[in-house]
């Protein structure tokens, strides 16, 4: 049966704009390990899983999606200071809300709309 997560596959319509807020805003690296495909996109390793990023039109309406992204389909991720994650975010004018459950954690959303959760551990 399952027993691990191996990668995200997160759809992106521009590959540069969003390659800026991953590897940018977040500070996350192209993994050097992952075959090229026959499509433009990207892959990012995170602590032994990979977010993959696929560059091709945006199926989903952004527009209809819940303000808050933890009421949305979202990926989340372990960060080790979300105070500077938060300065990062205010200075780029990236909106964000914090999480409603209770724990210390905050969503955001990169340029095409997909929800991002960030959890301080």
């Amino acid at each position: 049966m399952i027993n691990k997560l191996l990668h995200v596959s997160i759809i992106v319509s521009d590959l540069a704009r969003s390659r800026a807020f991953y590897e940018g805003m977040l500070g996350l690296q192209v993994s050097s390990t992952r075959p090229e495909m026959s499509f433009d996109g990207v892959w990012y390793e995170i602590g032994g899983q990979q977010i993959h990023l696929l560059a091709l039109p945006n199926p989903d309406p952004v527009s209809e999606r819940p303000a808050h992204g933890g009421r949305d389909r979202h990926v989340a991720l372990a960060v080790d200071d979300l105070d500077n994650l938060t300065i990062v975010l205010k200075r780029a004018n990236i909106p964000y809300t914090l999480s409603q459950s209770g724990r210390v954690a905050l969503f955001c959303r990169d340029p095409d709309g997909n929800a991002l959760e960030f959890i301080l551990l």
